[in-house]
């Protein structure tokens, strides 16, 4: 039955979302036309490269200005070297496949001895014309199908150049970090199969090495409710909201709880993590990131909802040990104190974190950056509010913009049965990681890289934290934080990431 099922959604994928033509060519790799280059990194360090470019990843192209990849091998590197592969997808609109950036992740990726490809991929902005009619080209999920088709470019020629498809880490940032998690999640997914072959994608795995992902605009259909479930509370405060629009936030935020404990979370411990922990939970998360800003020299007010410990000074237990005549922290140091918190070292009067008024930071947070409206996602015509980038997402080939959801669909046509129809839901399905991983047919990547900025408010906090919790309850090894201070933002401390990535180069070459 499963597998009756997962073809039928495919085929209805296919009706939906795939042209007619047939391949036309074959895919082809020359290693003989790359050409030489170089790039010097802000450090100074000059990097030579061979660049091989305008690589089209399908036979069938419908738009040539983004469905090619660009790959640069760096002197020295082998069929053993790891493949960087970033996107510039932003907004889910277009990314040209650009040349390497010595200010970003491309150009340290490079001189860090990694193979570097690069791929274009179509977006909700795209359009060719038609018999003289603009027609959208990158509508869900043509934009991952491109990304998983330059995958499978790469596996294909995985002899024929340098670089081990083995070990292909993605890369990307808001959109472009959602794009790296479904690579991550979603790989050799039968889902996409009619797709890809329509598109004269090889006939490769997709699956990946490791994704890389900051502030990833995932879990669409259900981030509306995390939104208005963590931000409600400013409306009317630091959000301006209409009655209408308050009726709708209160809605939402009411659907959100059940959709927490359905997703049967667990925290490292093994416990429950449910809507009725959560709180705590992100707190937790919060205070370890005030605290490490802290260690490094960062000043965080009081203002902003933190407490701090008023002990004058003590030293930290060393391995659960205590000192001779000392406790091992002060007397208002809650018991549940995340021990990553507890340093090796003296602390003077108001160094550690001991506690956060929540509602007090998420203050903080949306009057620094005005949030977004209500709802923030699937707008279109509901509250008197106009149709967002995702509305467009999962828009038709026309360039319409629709309803994704049952909730802003019955809202905006004012039906109280009205659903979304087979090709809408499967596009929202797909375009999901929190869904596609749960899939059989769905190949994991082993390691994943996840950072949001604390100060982010463009989707709420508790969507990178679910993707990030249901990964590691999979086994999945999660490198996850809350960047202190960080608004909507990509590529910061490279330093950090690369150790990272090395990191499990590194194991896998033991």
């Amino acid at each position: 039955m499963r597998k009756f099922f997962v073809a039928f959604l495919a085929s209805v994928v296919s009706v939906c979302a795939v042209a007619k033509e047939k391949p036309t060519q074959k895919l082809v790799f020359d290693a003989s036309k790359g050409v030489a280059g170089s790039v010097v990194l802000p450090t100074g360090k000059k990097v030579n490269y061979t660049a091989y470019t305008r690589l089209y990843y399908v036979t069938n192209v419908e738009d040539s200005t983004y469905q090619y990849l660009n790959v640069f091998v760096p002197d020295g590197a082998t069929q053993k070297t790891p493949i960087f592969m970033p996107n510039y997808v932003g907004g889910y609109m277009a990314a040209e496949p650009k040349m390497i950036d010595e200010g970003d992740a491309s150009g340290r990726a490079l001189a860090e001895g990694f193979v570097v490809a690069i791929p274009g991929a179509r977006g909700r902005n795209s359009v060719v014309s038609k018999k003289g009619k603009p027609i959208y080209t990158g509508r869900a999920p043509k934009g991952l199908l491109d990304l998983k088709a330059a995958v499978r470019y790469l596996r294909l020629f995985d002899k024929e150049m340098p670089g081990d498809a083995e070990r292909i880490i993605t890369d990307g940032t808001s959109a472009g970090g959602a794009m790296s998690s479904l690579l991550g999640a979603s790989g050799n997914n039968p889902a996409y199969q009619p797709l890809l072959k329509a598109m004269g994608a090889a006939d490769e795995r997709d699956d990946i090495f490791a994704a890389v992902c900051f502030c990833p605009i995932v879990d669409l259909d259900h981030a509306d409710m995390a939104y208005e479930w963590l931000y409600g509370l400013a409306n009317n405060k630091t959000r301006r909201v209409s009655d209408e629009q308050e009726k709708v936030s209160e809605e939402l935020a009411a659907q959100f709880p059940a959709y927490l404990n359905s997703l049967n979370l667990r925290k490292t411990d093994g416990t429950s993590l449910n809507a009725d922990n959560y709180n705590d939970y992100l707190k937790q998360l919060l205070m370890a990131s005030a605290q490490e800003a802290k260690d490094a020299g960062a000043d965080i007010p009081d203002s902003i909802g933190f407490s701090f410990s008023s002990a004058m000074k003590f030293a930290a237990p060393i391995n659960g040990g205590k000192k001779p005549g000392m406790d091992g922290k002060p007397n208002d140091l809650p018991n549940d104190m995340p021990k990553d918190l507890m340093k090796m070292m003296a602390k003077q009067k108001g160094e550690y974190v001991t506690g956060l008024d929540l509602d007090k930071y998420l203050l903080h947070v949306s009057a620094t950056t005005p949030l977004k409206g209500v709802p923030a996602f699937d707008s279109k015509g509901v509250a008197g509010s106009k149709a967002s980038g995702e509305n467009e997402e999962f828009g038709n080939e026309r360039g319409s913009a629709v309803n994704f959801t049952d909730f802003a669909l019955r809202k905006a046509t004012g039906k109280a049965k009205a659903t979304v129809n087979t090709c809408i839901s499967e596009n929202v399905r797909t375009l999901n990681p929190m869904r596609m991983m749960d899939d059989n047919g769905s190949t994991i990547a082993p390691h994943w890289y996840i950072r949001h900025g604390a100060m982010d408010r463009d989707t709420a906090f508790p969507i990178p934290i679910n993707l990030a919790t249901k990964l590691e309850n999979k086994g999945k090894d999660v490198n996850f934080k809350l960047t202190w201070n960080r608004p909507h933002s990509g590529d910061y401390a490279l330093n950090e990431l690369f150790a990272w990535i090395n990191s499990i180069c590194r194991q896998e070459d033991l």
